[in-house]
């Protein structure tokens, strides 16, 4: 019993043996899901922030000067300038942490950072303050992508790259899709009541738990998290962005092409997230009903990621991301249509399957096509133009809701339609051999 306690006292004893065993079940490098787990506790705080803003901005908690906007704008550009900040950086973090061949260090440095920021809302009580914590936020978060995603990719191989990809994606979502089931019902219980009778509200106990988080991934990386060695090799190569493809047959570059789809996909999920209030009024529902099917498109892709992944390891990249973007364009109009929780829950969900269908495909696809030692900077396109999608996303339903509760999905259906389309004609598969994708009532002669 002594030898046990002294045992669970020594974090880097058990994490290793718990690791070891989740290593035999998902078939991946220890690092890959270490960093899953750190990026699944930094996803439960970050998505606590999606939920919370909103209803922090409406609150009366907040106050301050608004500059003729209305809350549903002030609640989008909180939202948006996160993504902004984070897209924006993401090319420089990605192309330095390349040079230096330092993904650890820049993965610390994001987390460090987004501790502290959540932590700040703690004491924010304007709109002002708000939006700077959030930009701030933002930049941190941009030190930790490109760096987690080159990461992954670069302990990964041609044959195993999408199943590595689902992996990671699927336990960083398992936290991103969590918070906001709680996020709803830790403000509603509030205030609460801690050891020696100081009460806080339902707001600072969700920051709080950001906080945690945050600083939980923090000691993940740094005790289970190594650099691979293999980045110094082109550490000073062109890691410039492609626009055009260079061999012709195409108009765009395939890694720009798949950026382009993925902002187009981001921003047609993200558009939900800003109108919360409005939402929440036409089905008549609460805040906990609006968690669950903002998380419903997280569940999809928690359960499929890990296995389209793999199956992408087999059948190709390219059918499963051409899918997923059509699959985006049904899922993303009706939203604009329902008129009861249940059914918004159910359009959420299909989104969430067409997300799940192009997410690790297209980053091994990528994958694929980065030189070595530059995933960073090349991942870093997919990464940067995600983030700008949320970005735009919420800051466009902001603005178009003025004009009617179906608008803003009109918007996101457009983009999503034409993800599917350059997905379709700019981008090739990059496996050399694939398997036959078995199709039901399908028989060999």
């Amino acid at each position: 019993m002594r030898r046990l306690l002294e045992w669970l006292r020594t974090p880097v004893s058990w994490t290793s043996w718990l690791f070891g065993v989740l290593i035999a079940q998902f078939a991946v490098d220890r690092r890959v899901l270490a960093l899953a787990f750190a990026r699944m506790a930094d996803g439960i705080g970050n998505s606590f922030l999606i939920i919370v803003i909103p209803l922090y901005v409406t609150s009366e908690a907040v106050g301050g000067p608004t500059f003729g906007l209305s809350e549903a704008m002030i609640i989008g550009i909180i939202l948006s300038l996160f993504g902004f900040l984070n897209s924006s950086f993401q090319p420089l973090t990605g192309r330095l942490s390349d040079r230096t061949g330092r993904r650890k260090l820049f993965i610390l440095i994001g987390l460090g950072g987004l501790a502290v920021t959540n932590l700040a809302y703690v004491l924010a009580g304007s709109y002002i303050s708000l939006v700077v914590i959030r930009g701030l936020q933002g930049i941190s978060v941009s030190f930790i992508i490109p760096a987690s995603v080159a990461l992954v990719n670069e302990l990964a191989t041609t044959g195993d790259r999408g199943g590595n990809m689902g992996v990671y994606n699927t336990f960083r979502l398992v936290g991103f899709g969590a918070g906001p089931v709680a996020a709803g019902a830790v403000v509603n219980l509030g205030p609460y009541t801690l050891p020696g009778g100081l009460s806080i509200t339902g707001f600072d106990a969700a920051f709080y738990i950001a906080v945690v988080t945050a600083a939980l991934s923090y000691l993940l990386v740094t005790i289970l998290i190594t650099d691979p060695d293999t980045t110094d090799a082109t550490a000073g190569a062109d890691l410039s962005i492609d626009v055009w493809d260079r061999s012709g047959s195409k108009v765009f570059d395939p890694i720009f092409t798949l950026g382009l789809a993925s902002l187009f996909m981001a921003a047609s999920i993200a558009l939900f997230a800003t109108i919360q209030p409005q939402v929440n009024e036409r089905l008549g529902q609460g805040a906990t009903w609006f968690g669950l099917q903002f998380a419903a498109f997280i569940v999809a892709q928690i359960v499929l990621q890990t296995p389209i992944g793999r199956a992408c390891d087999r059948f190709g990249r390219r059918p499963f991301i051409v899918t997923g973007m059509v699959i985006l364009v049904p899922s993303t109009l009706v939203q604009g249509f329902i008129l009861t929780p249940e059914s918004m829950f159910v359009a959420r969900l299909a989104q969430g399957i067409a997300g799940a269908m192009v997410f690790a495909p297209a980053l091994a696809l990528a994958g694929d096509l980065a030189p070595e030692g530059e995933s960073g900077s090349k991942l870093s396109v997919l990464t940067m133009a995600f983030g700008f999608g949320i970005a735009i996303g919420p800051f466009s339903s902001g603005a178009l809701i003025e004009y009617g509760f179906h608008v803003p999905f009109i918007f996101g259906t457009v983009l999503a339609a034409m993800g599917a389309v350059l997905v379709y004609t700019q981008v090739e598969e990059s496996l050399e051999s694939t398997e036959p994708i078995p199709l039901p009532f399908v028989g060999s002669d």
